[in-house]
C-alpha cells in the first residue's frame, strides 16, 4: 500500500473543507441513469448521428467514461494492466496512469468506473484493489489491496464496485468474512468501520446513498443479500435476503450476480436483481431503521443493463426474455416490453438510450410505460463483448466497445433540422 506525505495529506483536507464538493459518477447524478441534458435530436439518420471521434487505443474493458467539466476519466486493461487515462473533451490525452494488475479471466478487462470528488479519483480494479489518484498529473496517493488490507474475497468474474463517497469516507465491499464491507478516510485510506455483514463475497453492485433527516443510509449487495448501513456508524441496519437459490446451490455464478445500482425516491427503494429476487419495491421507514417489501415482480430480471425510473415508470432490459421492459412502480405489473434484446438503458431529454448486447445503439420514446422504437444504428468499432452503458455530455453521445471509446454528436442545430432530423 502506498502511503500519502502528511503535508499532502493536510492540503487535501484543507482544500476539501473550503467549498462544496463536487462528485462525478457512474450512470450520472446520484447513480440514476438520467442524463439532464436537451435540445437533443428526436430521431437519427439511417447511419446514426455524426461521429465526431473515436479512440481506439484505450484497452480492453468495459468500463464508461466519467466525465467532470473539462476531462473525462476512464479506464482498460493493457498487458494484464490497469490504465487510468484523462482525456479533455476533444478526446485528447492528457496523461495516463499505470495501476496494477486487472482482471484477465473471464471478460478480461477494465470493470470499475472511477468515481472523482473534487482533484481526487477513486477507481478499483477487477482484482478488487483501491486506488486513490491526484487529478491533475495522475499520481497515485495511496491504495489497497483487497487481500492484503482485508482479506476479501472476489466473485468468479472479478470485483466491479465504482466507488461511492460520502463526506471524508468512501465505501468499499471486500467480500471478506470479517471486513465485509468497509468505510475508508478518502484522504489517506486508514479504516473508519468495518462491518462483517453475511460474509458474502461482493456481488458487482455499485452502492447507493440514501439521505434522510435523521441518518444516511449506504446500500449495495453481497452475494446473497441486499444490505443496508449506517453511514456514521457502520451498522447494518436492514437487510433483504436474496432468495431464489437454497443454501445448499450457491456456488459461484449461481444467485450471486446483482450488478444493478438499487433505486430510491420519496421512501422507497427500487432495486432489480436478476439473479435474486428480481424487481423489488421496499417501502423504508421514517428513521431508516426497517424496510417492509411492498412488492415483487419476477418476470422483471435484468441482470447489470442499469434501470431508470421515469415518473411512475421504471425500465429496464430483461435476461430471462431478452427484450426492453417496463413496469409500473407503484403495482409492480408490467406495462410494455420490446423484443430487441437484453442491454443498457439511459435516459436524457425525454428519451431513452438503448445499448443492445448485439450492438445496436437505439433511440425509444416513451409515453406513460408504452415503449416505441425511433431510430438504431450499429456499432461497428471495437471489440468483445457490447456491455458498457452509454454516457451523455453536453450533448454528446459516448459509447464505448472494449478497446474503443466513440463520440456522436447529438445536438439539434440549423443543419440537422434541415435535413429533417426531428
Amino acid at each position: 500500500m502506498k502511503k500519502i506525505p502528511v503535508l499532502l495529506a493536510l492540503t487535501l483536507l484543507l482544500t476539501s473543507s473550503s467549498g462544496p464538493t463536487r462528485t462525478y459518477e457512474w450512470r450520472g447524478r446520484d447513480r440514476e441513469g438520467i442524463y439532464y441534458e436537451s435540445n437533443l435530436l428526436k430521431s437519427w439518420p439511417v447511419e446514426g448521428p455524426k461521429e465526431l471521434w473515436s479512440i481506439k487505443n484505450i484497452g480492453n474493458g468495459f468500463v464508461s467514461p466519467v466525465f467532470t467539466e473539462e476531462n473525462f476519466y476512464i479506464t482498460g486493461e493493457v498487458d494484464s494492466m490497469e490504465i487510468l487515462f484523462s482525456f479533455n473533451l476533444r478526446g485528447e490525452k492528457q496523461w495516463q496512469t499505470t495501476l496494477g494488475k486487472e482482471w484477465v479471466k473471464s471478460y478480461p478487462g477494465s470493470r470499475s468506473a472511477p468515481t472523482i470528488v473534487d482533484d481526487l479519483i477513486y477507481v478499483g480494479t477487477g482484482l478488487g484493489n483501491l486506488y486513490c489518484i491526484n487529478r491533475s498529473d495522475g499520481k497515485i496517493i495511496w491504495s489497497k489491496d483487497l487481500a492484503v488490507d482485508f482479506n476479501g474475497a472476489l466473485p468468479l468474474h472479478g470485483h466491479s464496485e465504482s466507488a461511492l463517497v460520502e463526506g471524508e469516507k468512501i465505501f468499499w465491499t471486500t467480500g471478506g468474512k470479517v471486513n465485509n464491507v468497509v468505510a475508508l478516510n478518502r484522504f489517506n485510506g486508514r479504516l473508519i468501520w468495518s462491518n462483517k455483514g453475511f460474509g458474502e463475497r461482493s456481488a458487482y453492485n455499485s452502492p447507493k446513498l440514501i439521505e434522510l433527516p435523521l441518518r444516511r443510509i449506504v446500500v449495495t449487495f453481497s452475494a446473497y443479500h441486499m444490505m443496508g448501513f449506517d453511514v456514521e456508524t457502520g451498522n447494518l441496519l436492514w437487510s433483504q435476503l436474496q432468495d431464489n437459490y437454497p443454501p445448499e446451490k450457491r456456488l459461484p455464478g449461481y444467485g450471486d450476480t446483482h450488478c444493478n445500482t438499487v433505486l430510491y425516491e420519496k421512501g422507497s427503494i427500487y432495486y432489480v436483481a436478476g439473479d435474486g429476487n428480481c424487481a423489488v419495491k421496499l417501502r423504508l421507514s421514517d428513521d431508516g431503521t426497517k424496510i417492509t417489501e411492498v412488492w415483487r415482480n419476477k418476470g422483471f430480471d435484468s441482470f447489470m443493463g442499469g434501470v431508470v425510473k421515469i415518473g411512475d415508470f421504471l425500465y429496464g432490459c430483461g435476461t430471462a426474455k431478452p427484450d426492453l421492459r417496463s413496469l409500473n412502480a407503484s403495482t409492480g405489473t408490467l406495462t410494455d416490453s420490446l423484443r430487441i434484446g437484453s442491454g443498457a438503458i439511459i435516459a436524457a431529454d425525454n428519451m431513452l438510450y438503448y445499448y443492445t448486447q448485439k450492438g445496436d445503439m437505439m433511440l425509444l420514446a416513451y409515453n406513460h410505460g408504452k415503449i416505441k422504437e425511433i431510430s438504431s444504428f450499429r456499432i461497428r468499432e471495437g471489440n468483445l463483448q457490447h456491455f458498457s452503458h452509454p454516457v451523455i455530455h453536453e450533448g454528446i453521445l459516448y459509447q464505448r466497445h472494449g478497446n474503443t471509446l466513440m463520440a456522436y454528436d447529438l445536438h439539434k442545430n440549423k443543419y440537422t433540422e434541415a435535413l429533417n432530423y426531428k
